[in-house]
C-alpha cells in the first residue's frame, strides 16, 4: 500500500519542479525527508500525570509512539529539575510521513475556525518549514469527549531544498494551503 501524496509526488511535483527550477538530474529535485511534531508542556512540571494524554493524543495523530522528553538542566525559577519530562515528540519519516502529512492538509487545517491559510514566512532560509497549531482538536482522531485540557503543537517538515523558494514550491505542489500575499 503506497500512500496517495507519495504517488502523487512522483507523478505530478517531479515533474513540475524539474520544469521550474531547471533540474537536470531526478536526485537533485527537492523532496520531504521528515515531518517531526513536537508538544512541550511545561505544566508537566507541577503535574507529571498531564504528560500520559499528551503523549497518547499525539501518538493517535501521528499512528506511532512518542518520545518523552526532558529537561536537559535544572532551572529554579521554572521549579524545573534536571532529566524532568516536558514534553513529548514524533518523528514521521516514510508512508506515515505522506500519510501525516495528507491528513493535515486535506482535513486538519481545513477544520481550523477562520482559516485563510497558512503563512508563507515560516520558513527557515533552508527551504524547511514550521508550523505551530494551537489546539489538537482540528485532527479528526482526538476524541473530544477524552480531551482533558487543549495542548498546541509544533510541526517542522524537513526538505531537502536548498532555498525556501524551492521549499515554497514543493509545499505549494504537494497541497500546502498557503495565505495570499
Amino acid at each position: 500500500m503506497k500512500a496517495r501524496l507519495r504517488e502523487h509526488y512522483l507523478k505530478n511535483v517531479v515533474p513540475a519542479l524539474t520544469k521550474e527550477f531547471g533540474y537536470t538530474n531526478v536526485m537533485a529535485v527537492p523532496k520531504i525527508e521528515k515531518i517531526s511534531i513536537n508538544v512541550g508542556l511545561g505544566e508537566a512540571t507541577s503535574n507529571p500525570k498531564i504528560m500520559d494524554g499528551a503523549a497518547n493524543e499525539l501518538g493517535s495523530i501521528a499512528g506511532q509512539k512518542p518520545v518523552v522528553t526532558r529537561a536537559k538542566k535544572s532551572i529554579a525559577a521554572f521549579k524545573l529539575r534536571e532529566n524532568m519530562p516536558i514534553g513529548c515528540m514524533v518523528t514521521l519519516r516514510g508512508d506515515r510521513m505522506f500519510e501525516f502529512l495528507d491528513r493535515l492538509v486535506n482535513i486538519s487545517l481545513p477544520r481550523v475556525r477562520d482559516f485563510r491559510g497558512v503563512s508563507s514566512k515560516a520558513f527557515d532560509g533552508r527551504g524547511n518549514y514550521t508550523l505551530g497549531i494551537k489546539d489538537q482538536l482540528i485532527f479528526p482522531e482526538i476524541d473530544y469527549n477524552k480531551v482533558d485540557k487543549t495542548r498546541g503543537m509544533n510541526i517542522s517538515i524537513t526538505t531537502t531544498a536548498k532555498t525556501d523558494a524551492e521549499g515554497v514550491s514543493l509545499l505549494k505542489l504537494m497541497g500546502m494551503p498557503f495565505r495570499p500575499q
